[in-house]
Order: C-alpha cells, then sequence, then structure tokens
C-alpha cells in the first residue's frame, strides 16, 4: 500500500506579509528559475528551482522545519515543491496562495532586478509560433500541420498532470539559467539564518 503525501496547505500575501512585518517569518523558498527569481521576489527568500529542490530533498529536509513557505508564481511548482518536500518526511509546508502574482497584486514588498520573461510567458509565445509556423506551412506541405496538434496535446496533458515539459526544456536556455543555486550554498545560508 503506497501512501501519497498530503497536499501542502496555502498562505494568503496578507497574512505572509503580517508575518514579515510581525519579525516572525517562515522561512521563504523560492523554487522558480534563477532568472525568474532575479526578476522579482520577496525579500528574504531562497532560490531553490524546483529541480534543484526535487533533487537535493533529503538534504535540505536536514536544514528546514515545518515553519516554510514555498513560492512560485502562480502557486503550481510551490505545490509540486511541497509534495517533493513532504515525500522526504516534511509534511505541512505551506504555499504562498497565488504565487508571486498575488504577492505583487497584493503591493507588499519585492526586490527586483532585470525584468525577464516569466516561464508561462515564454511557453506560451514557443507553443503558439509552433502551432502557427505548423498551421501556416501545412498549407502547402501536407502533414506539416500535425506538428501543431502535437503541441496541442503536449499543452493538454501539461495542464491534466500540471506539469511541463516545454517548460522544463525552456528552463535550461541561457536566458533563464544564470548563476544556479548550489546546494552547498544554498545549505550554508539556510543554516546560517536559524
Amino acid at each position: 500500500m503506497s501512501t501519497t503525501p498530503a497536499p501542502s496547505r496555502s498562505l494568503t500575501p496578507a497574512v505572509l506579509h503580517r508575518l514579515l512585518r510581525e519579525g516572525r517569518a517562515p522561512r521563504l523558498l523560492d523554487v522558480r528559475t534563477p532568472a525568474e527569481f532575479r526578476t522579482a521576489h520577496i525579500p528574504g527568500s531562497y532560490n531553490v528551482p524546483l529541480a534543484t529542490l526535487s533533487e537535493h530533498r533529503a538534504e535540505l529536509r536536514d536544514h528546514l522545519d515545518e515553519d516554510v513557505v514555498l513560492i512560485c508564481r502562480s502557486g503550481a511548482r510551490a505545490a509540486q515543491a511541497g509534495q517533493a518536500l513532504a515525500g522526504a518526511g516534511l509534511p505541512g509546508l505551506r504555499v504562498l496562495d497565488g504565487g508571486m502574482v498575488a504577492w505583487e497584486e497584493a503591493g507588499a514588498p519585492v526586490n527586483r532586478g532585470p525584468e525577464r520573461w516569466d516561464m508561462e510567458r515564454q511557453v506560451r509565445l514557443v507553443a503558439g509560433s509552433v502551432v502557427l509556423a505548423s498551421g501556416l506551412v501545412g498549407v502547402l506541405v501536407p502533414g506539416v500541420h500535425l506538428i501543431g496538434t502535437a503541441v496541442g496535446a503536449g499543452l493538454t496533458y501539461a495542464a491534466l498532470s500540471n506539469t511541463c515539459a516545454m517548460g522544463v526544456l525552456l528552463s535550461k536556455l541561457p536566458y533563464n539559467r544564470g548563476p544556479r543555486p548550489d546546494i552547498r550554498t544554498v545549505i550554508a545560508e539556510l543554516r546560517s539564518t536559524r
């Protein structure tokens, strides 16, 4: 019999902002790409991209407690990170409800860097461009339109499974990388702040 980790609880931007103002801030782990993190992040948060977190969850578990809030753009990647950490023995983690989108809409403080397109926007651009190009070329070359159909099937699967292969591939581009947080550096920072 297998057990599925319990889903992470959510925390509203208003509650998190109040906790930060009162000096009772939980540990904030931002699981977006380094480029997304550099563009805008909550002051005091640590960047641990989802792939790094998933790969090193056992190491991270030893340096985290249950007072952790996971952050991404909208909440989907943070929920995946919560499941990964719950599977490693850290149940009860919280996810920032609505992610950075909701945090910024609430007017909460943000550290800003150079502007970059977020991953969702990049996926929409690439998927839309492939579908448009295959549709136009498909008028002249029979069968090319099936490329657009395959992209549509991939996007449908991405929505149903709450994963995105195209997003994973795009995250590997130099535009989205930058200085990747080294797990030893992250763990050293986590140790030094508690």
